[in-house]
């Protein structure tokens, strides 16, 4: 959901656990970011070889090649793709390994999906600072900073808390789409977070009261039983 007027981020994930690594490119994409998953080392450079990756997320406990083999590769090559290690191996002689070997940044799992995004749009600001100036969303009355997570409205700023501004996000990737409550779970709460879907239509509701949305013409629109939808056009 990460506005870019040229194209979208790639993200490469080498990652052998299936699940947890179709679970991270499914919340990437939904980010939008350009993402690739393989499963080993070998193969995982073999993609950064045809598609240059923007970033790499990186385990450790990999079959053959392992991810720290991967990491010196790449280094071996004067590669300066940012890496982030993403692995169970939370030691602090392993953290020290990987960043000494040229890793970005290192999350230990179990880890929150916000707090990843997060790390890798750190990254991504250093690697290309003058990005930043794009990151803002136009839609109706509102212009939508996404570096500072607020909103702009006539003269009016609002700061919105993280989590309003991640379901603005949600709703503001896919105008017109109908996300149901436990989609809006899924896309905007981190993977071990267990809200009510009652707890969803209170962030909802503090949105809109922070937007100023009203209830005769609503930018965010409530439809029984389905659940919410952004109704104005979105320009980047």
């Amino acid at each position: 959901m990460r506005p870019n007027p040229q194209r979208p981020r790639r993200v490469l994930i080498i990652e052998d656990e299936e699940a947890l690594g179709t679970l991270l490119k499914t919340n990437l994409e939904s980010e939008g970011f350009n993402t690739a998953l393989e499963a080993d080392g070998e193969g995982g450079l073999a993609a950064h070889i045809r598609e240059a990756a923007d970033l790499i997320v990186l385990d450790l406990s990999l079959p053959g090649m392992d991810g720290f083999e991967v990491l010196r590769t790449l280094r071996r090559r004067q590669d300066k793709v940012p890496v982030l290690i993403l692995t169970a191996r939370s030691g602090s002689e392993d953290r020290i390994q990987g960043l000494s070997y040229g890793a970005d940044d290192y999350l230990a799992k179990p880890f929150a999906m916000l707090e990843l995004t997060a790390r890798i749009r750190a990254i991504l600001r250093r690697a290309a600072p003058e990005d930043e100036g794009r990151r803002i969303a136009r839609s109706g009355p509102y212009k939508i900073d996404y570096l500072h997570l607020c909103v702009h409205r006539g003269r009016t700023d609002t700061l919105l808390s993280l989590r309003e501004f991640r379901l603005l996000e949600v709703l503001l990737a896919h105008p017109g789409r109908v996300h149901g409550r436990q989609d809006l779970v899924n896309l905007a709460w981190e993977a071990d977070a267990h809200p009510t879907l009652r707890t969803v239509d209170k962030h909802i509701n503090a949105l809109r009261k922070k937007l100023g949305d009203s209830d005769e013409n609503p930018a965010i629109q409530t439809l029984e039983r389905e659940g919410y939808r952004w109704t104005l056009p979105v320009k980047w």
